[in-house]
């Protein structure tokens, strides 16, 4: 019984994706990536990141010499100077911390300013990869740009191309 259901619905399946053959495939990486303006917008980032980066890396050296200052030192500070060193390096710490957040955590600085550079770009993208499936008729289109899923696509639905040439006009 159990059996009988599995290929029933195995059959459906299969028939649905039968019955869906108009869908083209396209690689909207390779699309990004014909992009001056979206190539730009990238080393634009890169190197904010970059930049950023190095404050960071600067905020943590600090700490690092604090640390190594105190650890230096320890054995000749009080038992209350060396709770207040060691305060101040947890302080630090915990600024520096809160600095690298604030740059690239997920609410941060460069995030912002990825979604300011690149949304645009995407949704231009999108709008022509749309247009494009309006245009000869596609009712899906499948993305194979670092799809795991996707294990294999006849190149006669690949129209990759054909949306960079779009974008182009």
């Amino acid at each position: 019984m159990m059996k009988r259901l599995i290929l029933l619905a195995a059959g459906v399946l299969s028939a649905g994706i039968l019955s869906a053959q108009n869908y083209i495939v396209v690689n909207s990486e390779k699309i990004f990536k014909s992009m001056a303006v979206y190539k730009q917008a990238i080393e634009e980032l890169d190197s904010l990141a970059k930049q950023y980066q190095t404050q960071v890396d600067a905020k943590f050296a600090e700490v690092e010499t604090l640390y190594n200052n105190y650890q230096y030192q320890k054995a000749s500070l009080s038992s209350a100077s060396r709770q207040a060193r060691e305060n101040e390096i947890l302080a630090k710490e915990k600024e520096a911390q809160e600095y690298q957040e604030s740059l690239f955590g997920q609410e941060g600085t460069l995030m912002k300013t990825r979604i300011e550079k690149i949304s645009p770009i995407q949704k231009k993208v999108f709008a022509a990869i749309e247009a494009y499936a309006k245009q000869v008729g596609a009712d899906l289109v499948l993305d194979a740009s670092n799809n795991p899923t996707l294990l294999y696509n006849n190149p006669a639905v690949e129209r990759t191309q054909q949306v960079i040439d779009l974008l182009k006009k």
